[in-house]
């Protein structure tokens, strides 16, 4: 069976599709990743080929953070138009003769791989990494850059009709245009007709649990993330073994305003509790402040060891980082900066594993605040407890139910 796995986003929307594409072939699948050029060399490394979408992503996020010019159209229509054609211009040609699409991320982008599922005659799936992606009557849609949620209206099935109206505009002439060109019809919701009626949802049941009744026939399948072997770097092993287990600081693949200033404020922070600071450099570019013993900078490393030994994880709220602490029984402050990462931050903080940070931008002052919660005896223990509770075989039960063709 040949499977061909599409996203267009940041690393913590690729890692959970290389996990499914591992667990794939190891059922005997033959497996295709489309995914940003940024993440050819994690891709290889698993032995998957990468099918290449796009522009890099972390060009074009540092670009839109500093303010600099970026290739992509100006208005949001021609983005929507132009991430369609990029994606079905990678995807068509590897699902002639596949049997399975399995999407995620921007909505242009997951609709140009159901259009061309649906121009080779191939099933289409559907995955969210968090509930919140998802319609229904227990939660309310993310807000939408440009379009805030109102604030007059409460109920939640009133806003995702809302939000189902700033999707077809936003994104709904740029679709169907292209669709049309490829001799398919319109679609009158852009939502559903990605979304589906029966959508996966990568999420692990004790950290982010799908409420019923709701509309939607939603399969949770738990968190897909691959088990990491890697053994730690030498130098960081030999700083973990030099003391007392750090608070490890890090914000993925997130860029980061005055970065210089976060690693400040975040060194000064965590010393201040009497901790040791491990900083992950990340795409912020975090950075050592001075030359003191009790501090380290580390690239791209095993988190599912890595947070075993630390005291806690300062970290940006994507899925995979929140589910790997929260499986590691780490207590985290989450600095949540967009889409889905303020929803993990409140789940962190319902639970009680953790803090969710006042707002994205951490200073000594919030920081202190949101680590004297995450550091207190009682989060701790929590996080240790809840730690046995989250699924670690997510990937393996999509997979299976993937080829028997039990979400179609």
């Amino acid at each position: 069976m040949r499977v061909v796995l599409l996203t267009y986003g940041s690393r913590g929307d690729v890692e959970p599709m290389v996990a499914l594409a591992v667990a794939l072939r190891e059922l005997g699948a033959e497996v295709r990743v489309c995914a940003p050029p940024d993440f050819e060399e994690l891709l290889a490394a698993v032995g998957v080929p990468l099918v290449p979408i796009g522009q890099s992503v972390r060009a074009l996020a540092t670009d839109a953070l500093t303010g600099e010019p970026t290739k992509l159209p100006p208005t949001m229509a021609e983005r929507a138009a132009w991430l369609f054609d990029s994606v079905y211009d990678a995807v068509a040609p590897v699902t002639e003769g596949s049997d399975l699409v399995v999407a995620t991320g921007l909505l242009p982008a997951a609709a140009a791989a159901r259009a061309a599922a649906e121009k080779a005659g191939v099933p289409y799936a559907f995955v969210s990494y968090f509930p919140s992606y998802l319609p229904s009557p227990h939660h309310p849609p993310l807000a939408f850059p440009g379009h805030p949620l109102p604030a007059d209206v409460t109920d939640n099935r009133e806003l995702w009709d809302l939000n189902t109206e700033v999707l077809n505009e936003l994104f709904g002439g740029a679709v169907n245009a292209r669709r049309a060109a490829l001799g398919l019809h319109p679609v009158p919701d852009i939502r559903d007709h990605v979304l589906t009626a029966r959508p996966l949802l990568a999420s692990d049941p004790a950290l982010s649990p799908w409420q019923e009744p709701a509309d939607l026939d939603v399969v949770q399948t738990g968190a897909w993330i691959r088990t990491d072997a890697r053994p730690l770097p030498e130098d960081l092993e030999t700083f973990l073994a030099a003391g007392a287990p750090p608070v490890y600081v890090g914000f993925g693949s997130m860029p980061l305003r005055d970065a210089a200033d976060v690693s400040r404020a975040a060194v000064e922070a965590v010393r201040a509790q009497g901790h040791r600071v491990l900083l992950g450099r990340g795409w912020a570019d975090l950075a050592l402040i001075d030359g003191e013993d009790d501090c380290c900078v580390v690239g791209e490393v095993n988190q599912q060891e890595l947070f075993r030994r630390v005291a806690a994880v300062v970290h940006h709220g994507g899925a995979g980082t929140t589910t790997t602490a929260a499986r590691a029984g780490a207590p985290q402050v989450v600095v949540a900066q967009m889409a889905d990462q303020p929803y993990w931050a409140g789940r962190v903080a319902e639970l009680g594993i953790g803090a969710a940070h006042d707002g994205p931008t951490p200073t000594y002052a919030s920081l202190t605040a949101a680590l004297t919660v995450a550091l207190a005896p009682e989060t701790r223990e929590r996080a240790r407890s809840l730690a046995a509770e989250v699924r670690t075989d997510g990937a393996t039960v999509a997979a299976k139910l993937l080829l028997e063709g039990a979400t179609a």
